[in-house]
């Protein structure tokens, strides 16, 4: 979140598993990422969030997730 966003943590416990990894598709292909490459980088970005290194952010200004580095 940039300054004057306001976020809510969503708990990865609270989502389903297809929910998180739509979020995460999502994710990964929003510079473009090519469908070979967008899998692996999925796959380490759901390592971060399992190991509590990045985290899920609701904006509901935006009504969209975000995936951003745990503090």
């Amino acid at each position: 979140m940039t300054d004057g966003e306001e976020g809510v943590q969503i708990p990865l416990d609270q989502l389903s598993d297809e929910a998180l990894k739509a979020i995460v598709a999502e994710f990964v292909t929003r510079d473009g990422t090519e469908h070979t490459e967008a899998s692996r980088k999925a796959e380490q970005v759901t390592a971060l969030l399992r190991s509590g290194h990045a985290q899920v952010w609701y904006d509901a200004g935006s009504r969209t997730c975000n995936i951003l580095n745990a503090p």
